[in-house]
């Protein structure tokens, strides 16, 4: 007999803890079970070392086993992470043992970094411990999500499974993001080039255009727009060091602003309501709601830290702000489309499918439904997006440095004598 201690929620999401003796964990999840709790943390207990037993035949323990590596402060990427994942999903579907595949992965991992954490995992296996605890010991590559869905999967025997959805998952996250920096990227490297371009304009081309014109016109009175820009162009070269410095001070600050509370609650509500940004913004923090809770609750994962997780791993603090709510209510025993109806935020669409989902027990389905729809029209926004976007940048520019043309040649077509003496006196006689 082996005594295991676990940790459990009830329906209501209270938290049960103890020790249970029996002979294999299998056995201890059906107890478990048998109590109307849900497992979610188990974990065998190792009996003290009694005096008789050889010392070279105890365990070691995980730090004696192998030296521990420095903590990893850059996590791992994530096109790294799910191709791992799907590789692994991959062998134990084969049939292959999850210490073989693990050893296996890591001997063609060519990331050194993730190397070593794949070793550490494997010895903390070797020593007992289930993959979602080795997992979890290092959550700069492995997060929230990633590890509740490998323990739902553990506990269900269904691990093969889970992982190949959790690769999924991760494979459209990383394809919905990397549609929304694609459009994001055109305009934003247009606009810092095209800054860039005009502040030397301003502060260097044109300064010598006003020399010329003050040598040619003696004096006289330049055009009204003319003068505009060239008073423009006095105002960048003198704050032009000035400016470059502000830019470089707010580059430094916004990352530390947007670490705090106030700060990133103020940049996520800007982007939702930004006139064309906005509804892209939105449609992608629903589908990654949809998609997290989906994939969760699909898994096994109980519906209130399937919500925790999902409030963490939002990606807006707006958004999370309402899934919090959304939990309590779930916590006091109510559903969980009156609280998404309530807010703002929510499309009635994606409220009353929730609703339906909850009254006919197919909500991982209805979510991972509502996940789809909204990647499909982030796709066709982020297009249009891109393709709206690109002749109004060409058209902006144009106009602006079409201005500063106009403007340097009026003075001149303003004094045609400058150009032609003969053209200042009138017919000969």
């Amino acid at each position: 007999m082996s005594c295991f201690s676990y940790v459990a929620v009830d329906l209501k999401g209270t938290e049960t803890r103890g020790v249970l003796e029996v002979p294999d964990q299998l056995e201890a999840i059906r107890r478990i079970k048998e109590m109307g709790l849900f497992p979610t943390r188990l974990l065998a207990e190792k009996p003290a070392p009694g005096p008789s037993l050889p010392p070279r035949a105890r365990r070691p323990a995980l730090s004696q086993t192998r030296p521990r590596p420095f903590r990893w402060r850059a996590g791992i990427k994530p096109a790294v992470l799910a191709v791992f994942t799907r590789q692994l999903a991959t062998l134990l579907e084969a049939g292959m043992p999850l210490l073989r595949s693990l050893r296996t992965l890591r001997e063609q991992q060519p990331h050194r970094r993730f190397r070593l954490i794949l070793a550490e995992i494997e010895s903390a296996i070797e020593n007992g411990s289930s993959l979602a605890e080795a997992l979890a010991a290092h959550p700069q590559a492995f997060n929230r999500l990633y590890v509740y869905m490998v323990r739902a999967g553990e506990l269900a025997g269904a691990l093969e499974i889970t992982l190949r959805r959790l690769a999924e998952f991760m494979e459209k996250a990383r394809r919905i993001k990397g549609k929304v920096k694609a459009a994001m990227f055109y305009p934003c490297a247009v606009l810092t080039v095209a800054s860039a371009i005009l502040a030397l304009l301003m502060a260097f081309v044109v300064p010598r255009f006003k020399l010329v014109f003050d040598g040619l016109l003696g004096g006289a009175p330049l055009p009204t727009f003319t003068t505009f820009v060239f008073n423009l162009s006095t105002a960048v070269q003198t704050h032009f060091l000035a400016g470059l410095a502000l830019v470089a001070v707010l580059a430094g600050t916004l990352p530390l602003a947007l670490r705090t509370t106030a700060g990133r609650w103020v940049f996520d509500q800007l982007k939702l309501t930004l006139p064309v940004l906005g509804p892209l913004f939105r449609k992608v923090a629903i589908s990654r709601f949809a998609r997290t809770l989906g994939t969760l609750v699909n898994s096994g994962v109980p519906i209130l830290q399937a919500l925790a997780i999902v409030k963490e791993t939002t990606g807006n603090v707006v958004y999370a702000r309402i899934i919090g709510k959304v939990h309590d209510q779930v916590k006091a025993g109510d559903p969980i489309a009156p609280t998404l109806k309530a807010s703002a935020l929510f499309p009635t669409m994606v409220a009353g499918m929730v609703d339906v989902g909850e009254q006919t027990g197919a909500l991982p389905d209805l979510l991972m439904k509502i996940a789809d729809t909204y990647d499909e029209e982030v796709d066709n926004a982020a297009s249009a997006l891109t393709s709206l976007l690109e002749p109004i940048l060409i058209v902006c520019l144009a106009l602006i440095v079409g201005s500063i043309v106009v403007a340097m040649y009026l003075p001149i077509l303003h004094a045609p004598a400058l150009i032609d003496p003969s053209n200042a006196s009138g017919p000969a006689d």
